[in-house]
């Protein structure tokens, strides 16, 4: 009796690579129904029209943070 090596070794190649693939398509789908059912039963709220009021100030206070952060990354 004899085997082949490089054979069986391809053959449990393709074993554990179809198992992969197919777990990984298995939980592809598995996501992919959960999302379905968690925006059926949780939807985004709608964006209102409304411009936002502090939109300004807060645009500032963000501004004014990052400049600080990167001098202070420049410094050291």
């Amino acid at each position: 009796m004899e085997t082949n090596l490089v054979l069986e070794g391809f053959k449990f190649m393709g074993l554990g690579m179809g198992t992969v693939l197919l777990f990984l398509v298995i939980m592809i789908v598995c996501m992919n129904i959960m999302s379905y059912i968690v925006h059926k039963f949780f939807p985004e709220p709608k964006a209102s029209l409304e411009p936002a009021v502090n939109t300004a100030k807060d645009n500032k206070k963000i501004i004014a943070a990052i400049t600080a952060a990167i001098s202070h990354h420049r410094e050291g």
